[in-house]
């Protein structure tokens, strides 16, 4: 990948870098590709470099600068790997950049701030927003930061000044849409436009007029589902193992009776970095509306609740978060009438990983439903466009020494022999992410073992059916399957 310029009318096409480096490319469900950002006297671009083109090797990324006339490129900072979407400042003196806390590849994300003409500046997001940020746009001042990330159940921005503390915008119930990125654009009188969701409203895009306005609702084509018979949403709280504090979203089914028991379905979030909040979320409605209490829980490596939380599954991939879910389970149990011998997991990509993990080490599980699961922690370094990252969670690569064990201790495979749960795995044919092999190891792993299970497989590309057709037929047969076992 590399940077061209053309006019606007499509004549006049120009090449402005070349060479065997690359800026990185991307694949779903990750953040947009390596955005550029021109300086405003429109002389120099800055952008990622890396120095192939190989996805995998992204963590190898560097920020840069081109000289638009002359094609010349020199590295922004001193650091040698990890960074990533630098952005200039409007008056052309700063660049903000990716980089994670301390330096660290299993720490969250910060947001660091160097002045143009080089050098690797300052942590301004460490101090007070120990969140994973996922966006920083510059405020038309060049003076302060609109900053995204998860926080607790909520979307959260903050107006972060440099050299002064952080304040968190008052959005209510609204949540911002932001899946791996912040879909957002501030104006140059400091107004800011942004699509987000509400419990019980769809997407829409939302308008504040400055920081301190109350997010106003602009479009309203999502107005026929809100206005449908829907489950109350809620974010619950509880004491989880190690010492940790955390918290997740339940989905009741409409018109609740608290007197009632009740089937449970877990849906586990993707990622493992990122987080289940009180956004709208289809499916959870959907599985409510056909009786089910459903729980997102957000376990260790979540990126919610600080770096610690976050951190927490380095070298702790299966055990930890699974017991997180289990405390999690607990407690709602605690507080709402389930069904102990009605309760299904699920979920995708590592919400696929955690379901393969639970039920060969919990057997309080009637169905479960796994869709693009990590199965095999060595498949996935060797195999998937990301995977070589896992080597920072284990220590290095598996094929080093003796590190090829703890990949097959936190692999689900491993321990497929103790799985009695009636399973379906759902993978898409061509997924470069997680890919479709684990899954079929995992099929016939059940099937050597006895265990009921089915397999459908996608003949399409990406980490999730990108079609309307297929995505239906995802979510009907997930649906089905635990309708099956526990309706």
């Amino acid at each position: 990948h590399h940077i061209w310029l053309v006019n606007a009318d499509g004549t006049g096409e120009h090449r402005v870098t070349s060479g065997s480096w690359s800026l990185p490319g991307s694949e779903p469900p990750s953040s947009p590709a390596s955005p550029i950002s021109w300086s405003p006297d429109g002389h120099s671009i800055a952008f990622s470099k890396q120095m192939n083109s190989y996805f995998a090797d992204g963590d190898q990324a560097v920020n840069a600068m081109v000289d638009v006339a002359t094609g010349a490129v020199h590295q922004i900072t001193q650091h040698t790997q990890f960074e990533g979407y630098p952005l200039i400042s409007p008056d052309g003196t700063k660049v903000a950049y990716w980089y994670p806390y301390n330096g660290d590849p299993v720490s969250q994300n910060d947001i660091f701030v160097t002045d143009l003409a080089g050098g690797n500046g300052n942590d301004v997001t460490a101090e007070d927003i120990d969140s994973n940020v996922q966006r920083a746009i510059w405020m038309p001042d060049s003076k302060s930061l609109i900053v995204s990330g998860h926080k607790g159940t909520d979307a959260a921005l903050w107006l972060k000044p440099l050299g002064a503390r952080a304040t968190r915008l008052q959005l209510g119930l609204v949540q911002p849409t932001q899946s791996f990125w912040l879909d957002a654009s501030v104006s140059g009188t400091g107004a800011l436009a942004f699509t987000g969701s509400e419990p019980h409203h769809p997407v829409e895009l939302y308008y504040m007029a400055s920081v301190r306005s109350a997010p106003l609702r602009l479009t309203h084509y999502n107005d026929n589902l809100a206005a449908l018979d829907q489950g109350r949403v809620e974010a619950g709280a509880w004491n989880g193992p190690d010492g940790f504090d955390e918290d997740g979203v339940v989905t009741y089914p409409p018109n609740y009776d608290a007197g009632k028991v009740y089937p449970l379905v877990l849906v586990i979030h993707g990622g493992p970095n990122s987080a289940s909040i009180t956004s709208y979320s289809l499916f959870n409605q959907y599985l409510a509306s056909r009786g089910y209490i459903v729980f997102n829980p957000n376990y260790r490596g979540s990126d919610n609740l600080g770096n610690r939380y976050w951190r927490a599954i380095a070298a702790d991939a299966g055990d930890g978060p699974g017991r997180d879910v289990m405390a999690g389970v607990a407690a709602l149990q605690q507080r709402v009438k389930i069904d102990p011998k009605r309760i299904g997991v699920s979920g995708w990509s590592y919400g696929g990983y955690m379901t393969t993990w639970l039920i060969g080490h919990y057997h309080s599980w009637r169905v479960a439903v796994a869709g693009a699961a990590v199965t095999n922690a060595v498949d996935e370094y060797a195999l998937a466009d990301n995977g070589v990252g896992w080597r920072y969670q284990f220590g290095g690569s598996p094929y080093v020494g003796n590190n090829i064990t703890k990949y097959r201790e936190q692999s689900p495979v491993t321990y497929a022999w103790n799985v009695t749960t009636p399973t379906l795995l759902l993978s898409d044919t061509r997924d470069s992410r997680v890919p479709i092999t684990q899954s079929y190891e995992f099929f016939r792993a059940l099937r050597d073992r006895g265990t009921t299970v089915r397999f459908f497989a996608y003949p399409v590309a990406g980490h999730f059916p990108g079609d309307p057709v297929r995505a239906r037929d995802v979510y009907r047969r997930w649906s089905g399957w635990l309708d099956q076992y526990l309706r």
